[in-house]
């Protein structure tokens, strides 16, 4: 029996296997043996999945909690754009109550904006607590390539720590409208 030409009879089960079926069949189990440990090693060691919760929570209130943080650790407003930049304090941080801070950050997808921006310190952690107001969307950071869906009545939590500083952009990745293009946001990472 061979690969390429049809089986000479009808009953072609019945018919001993060619050698080149064989290595070919070796070859793939072999690599779907490797690909499959490789997904449990990547994920672990690849530092691009993220190991996040997920919430439910109603718009208005994950609004509150984003309104409320952004104006509790407003540090300035973008101009041009008119939304505020928040620098909250970190995980373990000091509170000027006496506590240690959490580090609980919010931001939220709307038509067709983030809000707030963010202004973080290089190599401390921060719980970074997302949502969406209206439809789903999705937070791409950019240059780092970290992909997320945000959906509407869930509150996505991931814990991040930024090691480099810079300014990063946030594109929303996931069809949302007319001005989809236009919906942009931005982390500021200070030293």
């Amino acid at each position: 029996m061979s690969a390429i030409l049809p089986p000479p009879e009808r009953i072609w089960w019945n018919l001993p296997v060619g050698k080149e079926e064989i290595v070919w069949i070796a070859l793939s189990l072999t690599w779907c043996l490797i690909m499959f440990a490789m997904m449990p090693l990547w994920h672990f060691y690849g530092k691009q999945n993220l190991s996040n919760e997920a919430y439910r929570i109603t718009a208005s209130q994950f609004e509150a909690r984003t309104k409320a943080m952004a104006d509790q650790y407003e540090v300035r407003t973008e101009s041009a754009m008119n939304i505020p930049v928040v620098h909250p304090p970190a995980i373990g941080d000091a509170l000027p109550n006496g506590e240690t801070s959490t580090g609980d950050v919010y931001m939220l997808g709307r038509l067709w904006q983030w809000w707030p921006m963010l202004e973080l310190e290089k190599d401390k952690s921060y719980r970074l607590h997302l949502s969406s107001l209206d439809w789903q969307h999705g937070f791409s950071l950019q240059p780092i390539n970290i992909n997320m869906q945000v959906l509407p009545d869930y509150e996505m939590v991931l814990t991040i720590t930024p090691d480099t500083s810079g300014e990063f952009t946030i594109v929303c990745n996931e069809y949302c409208g007319i001005n989809h293009h236009t919906m942009l946001g931005k982390i500021y990472v200070k030293e």
